[in-house]
């Protein structure tokens, strides 16, 4: 593949002299898990003392590494030197309230106690604690100096620039704080954390310290993502960057249609992103031809040249199980009349392109639809990239929902104060917990105008969409705590819309891959414990029946059967398939195709 020369080096180029502190990020499903661990492990290889951390809350390290892992170092076997956790928010909430209120008991009486345990027990608490031990990490040199480097797998990019704004935003609260007390309870519980707070704004901006690794496929939705996840960095202090792009396919099949196409558009999209590939100190990953799981395989994809002459696959009898197209679903859902429907799943599974064809196929059958995302990350208007009859388009934005929520508490309360008391409830509101409630809030709302319309809902990837489902019933305490009677209709039925299968549709999308595949049937699982059935899932950017003649694409649509059986026997009640396309669909056309896809299950050829 001709590519500019910036942007023309080997992985192993990355490894001339790595930083001690590296974050990978990126927009979900472009290999974060798999590249950070490749590099912990090429460390550990080189015998440096390695931690690896994943912050995401529905972290993959596990199946990745093959072993279970706690919120506690582990060596991983099979290595003499790497150790890797997960940083577990609802354990980290725990362990942080009995950080707060455990020095207190025995001084305070036992409805006080209740009363701090009932304050800490909410989402923000949950945020901060997270973010506390992924502080403890980076700003407590204590903390990991038996260590020569800290590998982070980060969330996708959304979640990931919350956690390092946090950084800057609770340093300046506790700077601009006068009244002794957060939404977290007394503020000397974060002043002990000040120290640590301050540590952590000075490592990620540190370029001797922090190396910023922005990971990318050869896709301009993710291209585009990194790009603007560059500036953001930039803005918060994190300069030190580079960028890989995963994935890099180079066809062996010229004549194959599909090859071709699979390397036009990895082409295209790097074209058109050429200008910020050749910013940034940049490598190329090869595209491999299976899944990269356990210590073998992670060795593999740090090795160019490894699958250089793979092996064509003989023609293959094997039958899919029966399947629908998207266009079916949509025929049961549409019969309601009205609802939610919600696209859920691993980030970079194509959510977004399923919650469009959806919203599109709804309209043009002339219902009154409107299409909106909870991912901070998302590129919904993007990927309708036009105008329909009876859809409309938003985003809940996080900043624009913090202020007008803020301004709506101050009108609501503020003119009963006094001016101490206004004072006071503004630096409360200043509080960066106060963005969580908003954009729940907002979320609640998109929920509660499924009443008299269709409502289509791209949600974040995994772990943040947990996050914001958990906090349904946390919220009401936080608003009691704040002594604000007024509760939003639309709050007060949330869990009772999302629960009623006649109302909310769940639909869990994932790749024909081991990673995604599992990871949804993880959620399916905390759905369900939560008393939310998934309506169905839609297995989306399949190579069967591809007719590739390209031996790496063979090998992948090959390694696809055990997932998509796996899916469709064991996993869902009803499940829909959608082809991988040779054009990324993206306009109402062309997402209008995507949903009329199907496959008859007739022997492959």
């Amino acid at each position: 593949m001709t590519m500019n020369a910036p942007a023309n080096r080997s992985l192993k180029a990355f490894f001339d002299a790595p930083t001690r502190f590296l974050f990978f990020t990126g927009k979900g499903g472009v290999g974060k898990t798999s590249l950070s661990c490749a590099t912990a492990l090429k460390l550990a290889d080189d015998g440096k003392r390695v931690l690896l951390i994943s912050t995401d809350p529905a972290s993959n390290l596990d199946e990745v590494l093959e072993t279970s892992l706690t919120n506690k170092p582990s060596m991983i076997p099979g290595t003499h030197t790497l150790q890797a956790l997960n940083i577990n928010p609802v354990a980290a909430a725990t362990a942080y309230r009995e950080r707060v209120i455990g020095p207190m008991r025995g001084l305070l009486p036992e409805s006080a106690l209740r009363s701090m345990e009932e304050q800490l027990s909410g989402s923000c608490t949950v945020e901060i604690a997270a973010f506390d031990e992924f502080s403890g990490l980076i700003g407590n040199a204590e903390a990991t100096r038996e260590f020569d480097h800290i590998v982070f797998d980060t969330a996708p990019t959304g979640h990931t620039l919350r956690l390092m704004s946090l950084a800057k935003a609770w340093d300046q609260f506790l700077d601009n704080n006068t009244s002794g007390t957060s939404c977290l309870g007394p503020l000397a519980g974060l002043e002990k954390q000040r120290a640590i707070y301050e540590g952590t704004v000075k490592t990620l901006a540190d370029a001797v310290a922090t190396t910023l690794v922005l990971v990318s496929r050869p896709q301009a939705a993710a291209l585009s993502e990194a790009e603007r996840t560059s500036g953001e960095l930039r803005a918060l202090g994190v300069g030190n960057q580079r960028l890989i792009i995963n994935g890099i396919f180079e066809t062996r099949c010229p004549e194959d249609v599909t090859s071709q196409a699979m390397q036009q558009r990895g082409l295209a999209a790097l074209e058109t992103a050429k200008e910020f590939v050749g910013s940034l100190p940049s490598f190329l990953v090869p595209l491999k031809a299976t899944n990269i799981l356990g210590l073998g395989g992670l060795r593999v994809l740090l090795d160019g040249d490894a699958e250089a002459a793979c092996a064509p696959m003989r023609a293959s009898d094997w039958t899919l199980p029966e399947v629908e197209s998207l266009e079916t679903l949509v025929a049961d859902i549409e019969r309601s009349g009205s609802g939610v429907i919600m696209t859920m799943g691993k980030g970079g599974v194509g959510k977004t392109t399923v919650a469009a064809a959806i919203a599109v196929m709804l309209a043009r059958r002339g219902h009154a639809v409107h299409l909106s995302t909870t991912d901070p990350a998302a590129h919904v208007a993007q990927t309708l990239a036009g105008q329909v009859n009876g859809l409309t388009l938003s985003k809940i934005d996080p900043t624009a929902e913090t202020a007008a929520y803020q301004a709506e508490v101050m009108q609501a309360q503020g003119g009963q104060m006094n001016a101490a008391g206004r004072a006071l409830l503004e630096e409360d509101l200043r509080s960066p917990c106060t963005e969580e409630i908003a954009v729940f809030r907002a979320f609640a709302r998109e929920v509660g105008n499924g009443t008299d319309r269709f409502v289509v809902l791209d949600t974040a990837p995994t772990g943040h969409t947990l996050l914001l489902l958990d906090a349904s019933e946390d919220y009401n305490r936080e608003l009691q705590r704040q002594s604000r009677s007024t509760q939003p209709e639309a709050v007060m039925h949330l869990l009772e819309r999302l629960r009623d299968p006649a109302f909310t549709r769940i639909l869990l999308v994932t790749l024909p891959e081991a990673t995604p595949v599992h990871e949804a049937a993880a959620l399916q699982e905390d759905l369900r414990r939560a008393h939310l059935e998934p309506f169905a899932w839609v297995i989306n950017q399949s190579l069967f029946h591809s007719g590739s003649c390209d031996p790496l694409l063979q090998r992948r649509e090959e390694a696809e059967h055990r997932y998509l059986r796996e899916v469709v026997e064991k996993l869902s009640t009803r499940t829909a398939w959608l082809p991988w396309q040779a054009q990324e669909p993206t306009g109402p056309e062309a997402l209008a195709q995507l949903a009329s896809s199907s496959l008859h299950p007739t022997p492959a050829s």
